[in-house]
């Protein structure tokens, strides 16, 4: 088992996206403050609060679940970038490769899934 959650790569891979995230919404309209940025702010948080959150249940089980949730974060995440994009406010080249790294967190939790799985036979 891991010592801490902030140990893993998809962690770390997630906070990189989140921070990212928060530098390209600060150029979004000033209109999109209590929708979009905070959608889009809000999704990319979630992933890794609820691997923290997760990590600190009582049983292996629970912390399944909470990758689970932060995997559906990640997915929410997905559509509010193509809204971003399809509003003009992200250019695709930087939306394709944003979905790219979202692709990437979400196979490395589906991963991080299984191996909990296996956990928790």
């Amino acid at each position: 088992m891991i010592k801490s959650v902030e140990e893993l790569d998809v962690y770390k891979k997630a906070h990189e996206l989140t921070l990212k995230l928060y530098k390209i919404t600060k150029i979004f309209p000033n209109d999109e403050k209590f929708g979009l940025i905070s959608q889009i702010r809000r999704a990319a948080s979630s992933i890794n609060a609820n691997l923290l959150e997760g990590s600190h249940r009582i049983n292996t089980k629970e912390f399944r679940q909470f990758c689970g949730i932060a995997r559906g974060s990640a997915g929410e995440l997905k559509y509010h970038l193509l809204l971003a994009k399809d509003l003009g406010y992200i250019a695709t080249e930087n939306y394709d490769l944003l979905i790219e790294e979202i692709e990437t967190i979400t196979k490395m939790l589906y991963g991080l899934i299984k191996s909990l799985s296996g956990l928790s036979k």
